[in-house]
C-alpha cells in the first residue's frame, strides 16, 4: 500500500539503505512496496534484485520534485514504463530544467499527484493513467474537497522517508547541509514531515476504513505493476553485434586474427597456433566476439589519430588481443596464464583497461559516443566520510571554527565535549557512508545492446557525456560490463618528449618508440633500472620502487615485470616481497620453496606475486576447478561475490589440501598468502603492460634526458614536485632559466641545453596576458625593448610588474629594478589603458635613475614570490654553509659508519608501526643533486619529526641492504636560511620558506 518510499539515494534527504527499507516493510507486514527515490533511480535495480526471492513485491518509480517540492510520483507498470520514467527524468536533469506541473504522456506508467498539489493547481482533467494520492493527513482535506467524488482516481500516497525520530533528525541535518544553512534557519518547505513513517499494514487500512475504494484502487494499481530483470551469472547486456549478424562478427574476428598473426609471430610455432585456436574457440563459445571487436575499433581510432595507448588488464594475457594490437604484451614470451583472462566457465567479459594520454581521452570517449548508440559513462557514488560529515554538521549547528577543527581532526576527550559537540559526533557516525553525490567512474564506459534508460536515469557531468545513475556493482549483477577507457600522464610524457627531440635535435638518431625489443636488450637502459636512476619514468620513480629495483638488481624486462607487482601492498604485507628478493638474489634459498609451489610458479621462485598466481595455486595446488579458482581470484581482488561463496570455496580449498596430504601448517601458510593479496596484486599482463611503457620512458631518459624531463614537467611531473624535477634537469646537464618575454611559452621549452620555464608557472599572471604576449610575438616577432612591449601589449602595471620582478626582460641588459621604475612612469599607473590599437607609436620619455645593485638573494626571494621556489640551489641560501662535503655518491664507502650529510628534503612518508607509534621514510638530494634516503625510527621520530620542506643536517649510520643504501638517522636538524635583505632594512626578519 506504500507507493512513495525513499532510501538514502534520495540524496541528502533519505536516511535508510535499500536493505533497511525492505526490513522495515517486513517488520510492518507489508507485502508490496514501491521504491520511488527523489529524482533518482540508483536503487531500483538493487531493490528488484534483493526481492527476487523474497515475499515482498518490488515496484519501482520516481518521486519527481523541484528541489524539495513534490510535483508527482511516477510508478512503472512494466519495463517499458521504467524506461519512460528514466528518459523523462534524464531529459530534465540534462537540461537542468524544472519538472512541469503536468506530467507528459507516459503510457506505461501510473502518475500520482498529491492531493495538496492537485488542489493548489485546481487540476480538473486526468488521463487514464493519472491518479490523486491521499496521505493519512490528507484524508481530513479530502472529506471537504470536491475531488472526493472522483472515487476511481483516488489512491493511497503516504510517503515513507524515516523509520524513527533519529532518522528524521538525520534528514533535517542532511537538508541543512544541502541548503548550506544553519539548522535553526532551515525552511520548513525544504524538509519532510515527521509523519513520513511506515505504519503497520492493518493500521494503514484502519486509517482508510471510511474509504475502502481508495484501498481497492491502490491494490489494483500495485497488482498491475511488474518490472523484472534477470540478475547474476550469464547475463550480458553489452552490445552483442558489431556487424550485421553473429556469423559475420565471428568471421571478422577470425580473419583479422590470422591476417595479423605473421606481424607478431613471423615464425609460427605449434604453441602459438594452438594458443590462438584455443582462445578463439573460447571467445566465440562464450559470446565475447563483439567485446573484442569493439575494443579493437577503439584502439584503431586512436591509431588513426596517432594517439598513444596502453592495453592492459586481464586482456593483456590474451594472444588474440596481442595479435590484433589491442595490447603490446606477448603472452607466449611471458608465459601468461590464459585462464586468468578467460576460462571456459567465465560468464563476464574479460577486462581490457586501455590507457590513453590525458590530452586524448576525451576525444576517444567522444568517438565512442558518436559511434555507438546506447552509450553512457559508468556512475559512482561519493559517500559521506566521518570527518567531513563532522565538519559539515559543525557548521550546521553553528559551532566555532576551532571546535569544528577539533572534532574533524579527532583530537578530543569525549567526556569534555558539550551537548552540541556530542550530537555532531553521534550523527556523523550515523551519516558516515551515506551516498553524498553522484560522480563519474574513473574510466568505465557502457556500450549496451539496448537503451541505457532501460536500467536507470542519467545525469550530465561537466564534460558533457551522459552518465548512468548506477555503479559498477549492481551494473555487473544485471549484466552490464564496462569498457575501461582511462587516462594517464605517462603516455603524454613520451609523445611530448618525441616532439621536443625533433624540434631541439632535428638530426638525432631517434629509434622507433614501439621497438620495445631493442630497448629491453640495451645494457645502458637496463643499467638505469639496476641503480634506480628512474626519476620521471612512469611507475618506477618512487623512492620505494627505486629501492626495490636496486635490491633486485633489476636489469631485464622480466625482473621489471615482477617488480611492478612485488611493490604492491598485497605482496608486501605478507612478507612475500622480502622473500622474493632473497630468493631472487640467492639461488640456494629457492630450495626452501615447497616443491609444488615452486613448480607452479617457477618464474617467481614459488612466491605468489601476480593475481593469476591465486588461480594457479587454487587449481594446481589445491585442486579447485577453474570456475572456483577464478571466483577466489576475483574475491581476493575485492570484486563482488555471492553471499557465502568465498567461505564455501575456502572450505573446499582446505578439504582438498587435507586429502592431498598437506600439513595444516602448509595449508594455513598458503591460504594466508592468498588472503593477503586483498585487492592489491596486479595481474602479470597488467605489470607487463606497465613495464613496456616504463622501457619507452627509460629509453628517452637515457638518450634524451633533457627533452624527456621537460616533457615530464609539462605534463604535471609525477611522484615528486616541480623543484625536484628541476634539480634532476640540472643533474642531467640542463640550464634552467626564469621565464623570458622572447623565449618562453605557456609550457616549458628547450633550446639546446637551455630550459626556459613557462609563463604558466607565474602566480597571478593572467591567462589573457599570456595569450596576448604569445599571439603578438607570433605575428610581429620578438620584443625589442620595454618600450616596444608597452606599445604592443595592453597590460596593467600590476601584470607588467610580475614579469619585471621575474626578470623576464633581462634580454635588454637593463637592471629589472630600473625597468620597474620606468614602467611605473610610462604606464601612468592610475590611468586606464586604451585597448584600441594606436596608428602611430608615441614617443617614450626616458628617465635618469640611480644605478641599482644586483642581489642574488633578492632575486631568489622574487622568484619565490612569483614561481613558488628559487632557481638557484637552495644550498646557496643557507645562513651557514654546509660544514662538510659529504655526498650521496660517497655513502657506499661508509657502510656501518656514522656520517653527517646535508640534504634538501624531496619526499617524506610518515607511517604507523605495529605498536601504535610512527616513523618516517625520507628522500633528499645533496649539494650535487645526488639522491639519498633516510629512515627515522620511532624513538628518534618523537624527538625529530620530519614535517616541512628545507635543507637538513642529517646524522646517522649508513646502512646497506642488498645493495640499497640508506641512512638510519640518529638526529636531524633543519637549517636556517638567509633573510630577505629588504625586510631586514625594514626592521623585519623573515626566513625564506623552503
Amino acid at each position: 500500500m506504500y507507493l512513495n518510499c525513499h532510501t538514502y539515494y534520495s540524496l541528502r534527504y533519505g536516511a535508510m539503505s535499500v536493505e533497511e527499507l525492505c526490513e522495515l516493510a517486513r517488520d510492518n507486514g507489508v507485502g508490496q512496496l514501491a521504491l520511488t527515490d527523489i529524482n533518482n533511480t540508483s536503487a531500483c535495480l538493487e531493490f528488484i534484485r534483493i526481492n527476487k526471492t523474497s515475499k515482498l513485491k518490488a515496484l519501482v518509480g520516481i518521486d519527481f520534485r523541484n528541489k524539495a517540492q513534490q510535483q508527482y510520483v511516477g510508478i512503472a507498470r512494466n519495463n517499458d514504463g521504467y524506461r519512460q520514467l528514466n528518459a523523462h527524468l534524464s531529459e530534465h536533469i540534462h537540461a537542468q530544467k524544472d519538472f512541469p506541473a503536468q506530467a507528459p504522456l507516459l503510457p506505461d506508467c501510473f502518475i500520482i499527484y498529491p492531493l495538496e498539489k492537485v488542489m493548489a493547481d485546481k487540476k480538473q482533467d486526468f488521463q487514464e493513467n493519472e491518479f490523486i494520492g491521499i496521505s493519512i493527513e490528507g484524508l481530513r482535506k479530502l472529506k471537504f474537497s470536491a475531488y472526493k467524488k472522483l472515487e476511481d482516481k483516488l489512491v493511497v500516497l503516504h510517503t515513507v522517508s524515516f523509520r524513527n525520530k533519529r532518522d528524521y533528525n538525520a534528514h533535517r541535518l542532511l537538508r541543512a547541509i544541502d541548503n548550506n544553512t544553519l539548522l535553526s534557519k532551515l525552511p520548513e518547505g525544504e524538509q519532510g514531515s515527521p509523519s513520513h513513517k511506515m505504519h503497520r499494514l492493518e493500521d494503514l487500512e484502519k486509517a482508510f476504513e471510511d474509504f475502502p475504494h481508495i484501498l481497492e484502487n491502490t491494490q489494483k494499481l500495485m497488482d498491475s505493476c511488474e518490472v523484472d530483470f534477470e540478475f547474476g551469472k550469464g547475463q550480458n547486456r553489452n552490445l552483442l553485434l558489431v556487424g550485421k549478424n553473429e556469423e559475420e562478427d565471428k568471421k571478422k574476428l577470425i580473419s583479422l586474427c590470422y591476417e595479423k598473426l605473421p606481424l607478431r609471430y613471423p615464425e609460427q610455432t605449434e604453441e602459438v597456433l594452438q594458443r590462438v585456436k584455443k582462445e578463439l574457440d573460447t571467445i566465440i563459445r562464450l559470446g565475447f566476439v563483439s567485446y573484442f571487436l569493439i575494443n579493437l575499433d577503439i584502439v584503431n581510432y586512436a591509431r588513426s589519430q596517432k594517439y598513444p595507448f596502453v592495453g592492459r588488464g586481464s586482456g593483456a594475457n590474451s594472444i588474440v588481443a596481442y595479435i590484433l594490437g589491442i595490447t603490446n604484451v606477448d603472452p607466449i614470451e611471458l608465459d601468461l596464464y590464459f585462464e586468468r583472462f578467460i576460462n571456459p566457465n567465465r560468464s563476464s567479459p574479460p577486462d581490457f583497461d586501455i590507457d590513453f594520454s590525458w590530452k586524448d581521452r576525451n576525444d576517444v570517449t567522444d568517438y565512442i559516443f558518436r559511434t555507438y548508440e546506447h552509450t553512457a559513462l559508468m556512475g559512482t557514488y561519493v559517500t559521506f566520510k566521518r570527518r567531513a560529515v563532522a565538519r559539515e554538521l559543525g557548521k550546521v549547528f553553528g559551532l566555532p571554527k576551532e571546535n569544528i577543527d577539533k572534532l574533524s581532526a579527532g583530537f578530543f576527550n569525549y567526556n569534555e565535549l558539550d551537548h552540541l559537540e556530542q550530537l555532531v559526533l553521534k550523527y556523523s557516525r550515523l551519516i558516515d557512508g551515506f551516498p553524498n553525490y553522484l560522480s563519474v567512474h574513473s574510466g568505465g564506459i557502457l556500450i549496451l545492446n539496448d537503451s541505457v534508460h532501460n536500467y536507470a536515469g542519467t545525469f550530465l557531468p561537466p564534460k558533457g557525456f551522459r552518465t548512468i545513475q548506477i555503479d559498477m556493482n549492481i551494473a555487473e549483477e544485471v549484466g552490464i560490463h564496462k569498457f575501461d577507457i582511462l587516462a594517464q600522464r605517462g603516455l603524454s610524457k613520451i609523445t611530448d618528449a618525441l616532439e621536443l627531440i625533433k624540434q631541439n635535435q632535428p638530426g638525432a638518431a631517434l629509434k622507433d618508440i614501439e621497438d620495445i625489443k631493442a630497448f629491453k636488450q640495451d645494457p645502458a637502459i637496463n643499467e638505469l633500472l639496476k641503480v634506480g636512476d628512474c626519476m620521471g619514468v612512469f611507475y618506477v620513480e618512487s623512492p620505494a620502487m627505486r629501492g626495490l629495483l636496486t635490491k633486485l638488481q633489476t636489469d631485464n624486462y622480466d625482473n621489471l615485470v615482477a617488480a611492478s607487482s612485488v611493490i604492491r601492498p598485497g605482496v608486501s604485507s605478507a612478507g612475500m616481497k622480502e622473500e622474493f628478493i632473497l630468493r631472487h638474489r640467492d639461488p640456494e634459498r629457492r630450495k626452501q620453496a615447497h616443491p609444488i609451489m615452486y613448480e607452479i610458479m617457477e618464474d617467481t621462485y614459488g612466491v605468489m606475486v601476480y593475481q593469476e598466481d591465486v588461480m594457479k595455486v587454487a587449481y594446481k595446488f589445491a585442486g579447485l576447478d577453474l570456475d572456483d579458482a577464478d571466483v577466489l581470484r576475483r574475491g581476493m581482488s575485492g570484486k563482488k561475490t555471492s553471499k557465502g561463496q568465498m567461505e564455501k570455496i575456502e572450505q573446499n580449498f582446505r578439504e582438498n589440501c587435507k586429502q592431498r596430504g598437506y600439513s595444516a601448517e602448509l595449508t594455513n601458510e598458503v591460504w594466508e598468502q592468498i588472503s593477503s593479496f586483498a585487492g592489491y596484486a596486479f595481474p602479470k599482463g597488467h605489470s607487463a603492460s606497465y613495464a613496456v611503457e616504463s622501457y619507452q620512458s627509460l629509453y628517452l631518459k637515457k638518450y634524451f634526458p633533457l627533452e624527456f624531463m621537460v616533457a615530464a614537467i609539462n605534463n604535471g611531473g609525477g611522484f615528486y614536485d616541480l623543484q625536484t624535477y628541476i634539480q634532476e634537469i640540472r643533474r642531467c646537464g640542463g640550464i634552467i632559466h626564469a621565464p623570458c618575454i622572447n623565449k618562453s611559452d605557456h609550457p616549458n621549452c628547450i633550446y639546446g641545453k637551455d630550459i626556459y620555464l613557462g609563463f604558466g608557472y607565474m602566480k597571478e599572471l593572467e591567462t589573457k596576458t599570456i595569450q596576448q604576449i604569445l599571439e603578438n610575438r607570433q605575428f610581429f616577432g620578438p620584443f625589442k625593448s620595454l618600450d616596444d612591449f608597452i606599445d604592443r601589449i595592453h597590460i596593467s602595471i600590476e601584470q607588467l610588474s610580475i614579469l619585471l620582478k621575474i626578470n623576464a626582460f633581462r634580454f635588454t641588459g637593463i637592471d629589472k629594478h630600473e625597468l620597474l621604475w620606468k614602467a611605473y612612469f610610462k604606464l601612468q599607473k592610475n590611468k586606464p589603458q586604451n585597448s584600441q590599437a594606436l596608428l602611430f607609436r608615441p614617443k617614450h620619455r626616458d628617465f635618469e635613475l640611480p644605478e641599482f645593485e644586483y642581489s642574488k638573494l633578492i632575486e631568489a626571494y622574487d622568484q619565490m614570490e612569483i614561481l613558488g621556489f628559487p632557481l638557484c640551489s637552495q644550498f646557496e641560501l643557507l645562513e651557514t654553509p654546509p660544514a662538510n662535503n659529504m655526498t650521496a655518491s660517497k655513502l657506499k664507502n661508509y657502510i656501518g659508519k656514522d656520517i653527517e650529510i646535508y640534504g634538501n628534503l624531496v619526499n617524506c612518508r610518515k607511517t604507523g608501526t605495529s605498536n601504535g607509534k610512527f616513523m618516517y621514510f625520507g628522500t633528499l638530494y645533496d649539494i650535487e643533486g645526488g639522491i639519498f634516503d633516510v629512515v627515522i625510527f620511532p624513538k628518534v621520530a618523537e624527538k625529530y619529526p620530519l614535517r616541512s620542506r628545507g635543507i637538513y643536517q642529517c646524522y646517522g649510520t649508513v646502512m646497506e641492504d642488498l645493495g640499497y643504501i640508506s641512512i638510519n638517522i640518529k638526529w636531524i636538524s633543519r637549517q636556517a636560511t638567509q633573510t630577505d635583505p629588504r625586510l631586514v632594512e625594514a626592521g623585519f626578519k623573515v626566513k625564506l620558506p623552503a
